[in-house]
């Protein structure tokens, strides 16, 4: 019986494909499972054909319906392993498989693939170009050392013709997938001794054969980490049943050499635009964690109940429901953990007031003490230097850094806003209620008293954590190798938390990884969605410098989005219903359409029209809609940490976005302002980047600031 593998490539095509065509694909592995290989190489049903004129003379296709064909791989050694690569309509696929040719890398020795047609026609106009070129993008590296990195022939041959970044970014849709990305960390500066020892040494397998071998049974297992071997019909069905799941838990080599790594001397901080997998990078660590250790408990831990949900929902995924693995595992946000901490030791656990609350006793003492201060100030600074610095007397306070506020203070007017926070914490001890960080400030100093609870913490979405949340974190593990294990993107930090980890016991020196390839959105959404914050600098997550998209990219392509103004929020409501229509007629499914907005009261429309055209959908609030049927509508703040097929958002409309009841005025807080308008564009950009295929941003009336319509002209 023939052995059916899948590359992780074939899944992102797999997942876009219409239904019947999917349902076509697996009718054909289902057949394909049942023969023997001489069955399958007579067989009529699947008319497995080879390629006419194929760079590649292993490759083969088979039908799929009359106009679609699977393009496969087949073996040229009499072993019994094909990979299916692609699923394409009956012509495209014999042109796609003529030009593709698949190899062993000569240093890693997993299995790669190039487009070899179009290296041969580009590399001479390339080469033309450079022989008046005045420097060369890799002159200072010599041949044998891209050798030694797998660059084989072909690709050295182009890589000579590069004068600079751009010119490989052309190439990069051509290249064999690791042999880029060397190429990329060269460019970027890295040594090649680096490079070797994150890419190379990683990615080989360490019993690999001292010579590289091309019989695709043994490549395809050296390339475990990106290839599905398929061994029976139930992981078939199981594998064709739940492609986007299994996307999910995906890790590329890239997000591998951190995840996997043997031990690191302390906190690890691993930073990346949307859709770079830092989510699934924490998810393998704590898969590799429990794997090294038999009795080692782990916090896996995040901002929101949502993100949680979806963190527990994914490790069960990865870890295949292993109960006893997943007891081992506290998925929870830092908020609860920490109420549980104090709620273990204290007998009377006071309740956490919310923001609006806490807005309206603000305002209470501003009135009582006639303050010259108004309530926003107020909880601004409490919130940022009081609780930020967990501040707890007036002494404290008079020499604290007030870092990030704009308005200065005398010791008289500090005096003033402390009498101000004392009566805001008496009315708040008086209804028996504190505040998050409140509680998080005594769950830490309950940990430092009782000891640590945990051997490993995992954290995602570290961006939006408050001081008082990473106290309690780092009191949560004893300081040691693979203590804090940290993921999170500045630019998607859409909560005012100001941090810096160093002056927290948390150092991340030394142990700080950038992940740069996009594997959810097009390269056409991306670079649109980077665009919103270009006009701005971004703090580093741990405080210290500024963080860049710089060298953030996507291997994907497909439609520019659509940027789309109207006369009234009817006529926007109106076409966006018959864009949903249309992404459904294109094979979209209801449940992978995501359509946003700032405010409830827009989606409450959104979603009447919707429905009146016979569309159902689902609100998402706070929690992940499970398997329910329906376009997911959710606000900007709730789309953190989803991900769809294609995603409108609703109202970005001037007054909405940014919100101005969110902004501190300037007068009031020029710093305030300016960090609140930066949060305004990074929900924006968090929304945005929720698509995968598709894009398309409206507005009634006036545009928002903040959209680049002309990059769209």
């Amino acid at each position: 019986m023939p052995r059916l593998a899948f590359t992780h490539t074939f899944w992102d095509g797999f997942d876009s494909l219409e239904k019947p065509i999917r349902a076509g694909v697996r009718k054909a592995m289902v057949k394909f499972q049942a023969l023997t290989v001489a069955e399958l190489n007579a067989d009529k049903g699947l008319h497995l054909e080879s390629v006419e004129k194929a760079r590649d003379p292993r490759m083969r296709t088979i039908r799929i319906t009359d106009f679609w064909r699977g393009v496969v791989l087949a073996p040229d050694d009499g072993s019994d392993v094909f990979l299916l690569v692609n699923v394409l309509p009956h012509d495209d696929a014999y042109t796609w498989a003529a030009k593709r040719l698949y190899s062993a890398n000569t240093a890693t020795r997993a299995l790669e693939v190039r487009n070899a047609v179009a290296l041969d026609q580009l590399t001479p106009l390339y080469e033309e170009t450079a022989r008046t070129a005045p420097k060369l993008l890799f002159s200072k590296v010599s041949d044998g050392t891209l050798r030694e990195l797998g660059i084989d022939d072909q690709v050295l041959r182009a890589v000579r013709s590069l004068a600079d970044r751009a010119q490989l970014e052309a190439f990069a849709t051509l290249l064999p997938e690791d042999q880029l990305e060397v190429l990329q960390h060269l460019a970027e500066g890295f040594s090649p001794e680096e490079v070797y020892r994150d890419i190379v040494a990683e990615r080989r397998p360490v019993d690999a054969p001292a010579e590289p071998v091309e019989d695709l049974a043994t490549v395809i297992a050296n390339t475990s980490a990106r290839i599905r071997l398929v061994t029976g019909p139930q992981e078939l069905e199981e594998a064709l049943a739940k492609p986007f799941a299994a996307w999910r838990v995906f890790l590329h080599p890239s997000q591998r050499r951190v995840a996997y790594r043997i031990s690191y001397g302390g906190p690890v901080q691993v930073t990346g635009g949307p859709g770079t997998g830092k989510t699934v990078a924490a998810l393998h660590r704590v898969k590799y964690l429990l794997g090294r250790e038999d009795d080692s408990r782990i916090l896996l831990t995040t901002f929101t109940n949502a993100l949680a949900a979806g963190l527990r929902e994914s490790l069960a995924l990865l870890l295949d429901d292993d109960e006893e693995l997943l007891k081992r595992v506290d998925v929870t946000t830092v908020d609860a953990f920490a109420n549980s901490v104090v709620r273990e030791h204290d007998a009377h656990t006071p309740a956490p007031a919310g923001d609006r609350e806490q807005l309206r006793l603000w305002g209470t003492v501003v009135k009582r003490l006639g303050s010259p201060f108004n309530e926003q100030f107020l909880a601004q600074e409490y919130r940022h230097i009081v609780l930020g610095q967990n501040l707890t007397d007036l002494d404290s306070y008079l020499t604290a850094s007030r870092r990030g506020r704009a308005k200065a203070l005398g010791s008289g007017r500090r005096t003033l806003v402390w009498q101000a926070v004392e009566l805001f914490e008496r009315l708040l001890r008086e209804r028996g209620e504190t505040t998050y960080p409140g509680i998080c400030i005594r769950a830490a100093d309950l940990l430092r008293e009782h000891g640590p609870s945990y051997r490993h913490v995992v954290v995602d979405e570290a961006q939006d954590l408050h001081p008082a949340q990473w106290r309690v974190l780092r009191a949560a593990v004893a300081t040691g190798p693979d203590d804090l294990f940290l993921t999170g993107d500045p630019h998607q930090r859409i909560y005012d938390s100001r941090v810096t980890l160093g002056s927290l016991g948390v150092q991340t020196v030394g142990r700080s990884f950038r992940l740069r390839v996009n594997y959810r959105s097009t390269e056409e959404i991306l670079t649109w969605s980077a665009r919103l914050l270009a006009p701005v600098t971004v703090d580093a997550l741990d405080g210290e410098g500024t963080d860049s998209l710089a060298g953030y990219r996507s291997l994907l392509h497909g439609r520019r989005p659509e940027a789309v103004g109207c006369a009234s929020q009817q006529d926007e409501v109106s076409a966006l219903v018959e864009w949903v229509q249309q992404q459904i007629e294109n094979g979209i499914s209801p449940d992978e359409i995501g359509v946003c907005s700032r405010f409830n009261l827009t989606l409450d429309k959104a979603g009447d029209w919707l429905m009146a055209a016979g569309i159902p959908v689902v609100r998402i609030k706070g929690q992940i809609a499970g398997g329910k049927n329906g376009v997911r509508l959710a606000t900007m703040h709730a789309m953190k940490g989803l991900e769809f097929r294609a995603v409108a958002v609703l109202g970005v409309s001037a007054g909405a976005v940014p919100f101005t009841r969110e902004v501190t005025p300037a007068e009031v807080d020029r710093l305030q302002h300016e960090a609140d308008l930066l949060r305004e564009r990074c929900l924006l950009f968090v929304a945005c980047t929720r698509a995968r295929e598709a894009l398309r941003v409206s507005w009634s009336g006036k545009a928002s600031e903040f959209v680049p319509v002309p990059t769209l002209e």
